[in-house]
């Protein structure tokens, strides 16, 4: 009944899901290495909980193909999870979901009603603006297929948990036959849905990414200003700030709190899109531009707060290379611009440790002057300061093994208890 194209984070996630549920899917993807590890029962990425899923449902109602006329044929719903990486001025490149369209056209060969669904994230009105006319420039087999998108709300380290128990299921449709069908196909989850325009879809998730965003940068700005002052202990006075009954028990701490800035792939994406978008209609974000200013600089401030003081000769550790914990994703990590930042002041002597991401990290950035190795320990013992750049849990105890000086950069070492 549905089939995914790409089979990313959002993508395997979605099939899974849909899976689970009960339905038959069809998984597509262009990338053959990560299609073999998916066949191979394997994740391609590291995602808690999903790789018991996979293998749950790995050809039993979840299919990995690339037989495309089969799978649209079954198919009543396609969802789009490719992906829409910065183009021009931060602006969406929608090549992979152009291509993936065509891909669904080309193989029709009946007249049954099809519902289009982009899961990808896109900015507002791309869906009124650019995707409806490129369909619409199909010809007559248009006029049977629905056109929608389908905002994802999955935080990575959390994929499953967010979508089998989402908050809310966001649809956006411009006609009735696409609304009605996307509700059915929902409707099991027993979610709270909300129907609302394509532009509004759209401009929901870009509403929560740069939200998210702005408050990371809003807290690494003010750690900064706390630098500056002195004599103020950053950790406790966000521990203390999160005690604060007008945020109603909600749970933003991980935002509301300083770190290295923010990374991965939807913020960074989707904040500078929205800030394209809105200056291709003629309006200035000047809060966007700065939150987008404030997490570039952020990292380069914590590199040379490293360096300072610090011989070329001296060693620099680095613990932490994934842009957040429970996960291996390496894209847009602090990590990498606070290591090219020390190489490019001269240091070269750095050492890194990942609990899970040393390959993805070594694979991805070949320029970075780094030393791996395999554990914590071991980065401590050829280190002269040593700092935590991502928080995983394993370096709260760091300071019962490590004498060196330590830049706390994820402020996570404070024994500040706030229950």
């Amino acid at each position: 009944m549905v089939t995914v194209f790409g089979l990313g984070f959002v993508g395997l996630t979605t099939a899974l899901g849909f899976a689970h549920m009960g339905y038959q899917v069809y998984g597509i993807d262009v990338d053959e290495n990560r299609k073999a590890i998916i066949r191979s029962r394997e994740l391609p990425f590291l995602e808690p909980k999903m790789d018991e899923v996979l293998r749950d449902h790995l050809n039993k109602n979840f299919f990995v193909t690339d037989d495309v006329e089969e799978a649209i044929r079954n198919s009543e719903y396609v969802f789009y999870c490719v992906g829409t990486p910065y183009g021009e001025e931060g602006s969406a490149n929608l090549s992979y979901l152009f291509s993936a369209i065509d891909m669904t056209v080309n193989a029709i060969k009946d007249e049954k009603y099809r519902v289009l669904v982009t899961k990808s994230t896109i900015p507002p009105s791309t869906t009124a603006e650019k995707i409806v006319p490129y369909v619409q420039d199909k010809g007559e087999i248009a006029k049977q297929l629905g056109i929608a998108n389908n905002p994802e709300f999955l935080r990575e380290g959390h994929c499953w948990d967010d979508f089998i128990e989402a908050d809310r299921i966001v649809l956006g449709c411009n006609d009735e036959v696409s609304k009605e069908m996307l509700i059915r196909l929902y409707e099991p989850m027993n979610i709270p849905i909300y129907p609302v325009s394509h532009s509004t879809g759209e401009f929901i998730k870009y509403l929560s990414n740069t939200l998210l965003a702005t408050l990371i940068s809003y807290s690494n700005e003010m750690a900064q200003v706390a630098d500056a002052i002195g004599g103020i202990d950053v950790a406790d006075a966000f521990h203390i700030l999160h005690m604060d009954k007008r945020w109603n028990n909600c749970n933003m701490t991980s935002y509301v709190y300083p770190g290295c800035g923010y990374g991965g792939y939807c913020l960074p994406k989707d904040t500078s899109a929205l800030l394209a978008q809105a200056r291709a209609k003629g309006c200035e974000a000047h809060i966007l531009k700065s939150v987008i200013d404030t997490n570039s600089n952020r990292p380069i401030a914590i590199a040379k707060q490293i360096a300072n003081g610090l011989t070329k000769d001296q060693t620099i550790g680095i613990l932490g290379l994934s842009f957040k914990p429970l996960s291996d994703d390496v894209r847009d990590t602090a990590a990498y611009t606070i290591i090219k930042e020390l190489n490019a002041l001269g240091y070269e002597h750095i050492v890194a440790y990942d609990p899970v991401a040393n390959e993805e990290f070594a694979k991805h950035y070949t320029d970075a002057i780094v030393q791996y190795e395999s554990s914590a320990k071991a980065v401590c013992e050829k280190s002269d300061v040593v700092a935590i750049v991502t928080a995983w849990e394993e370096f709260r105890n760091i300071t019962d093994y490590c004498n060196r000086k330590i830049y706390d950069c994820r402020y996570m070492l404070s024994q500040l208890d706030c229950n």
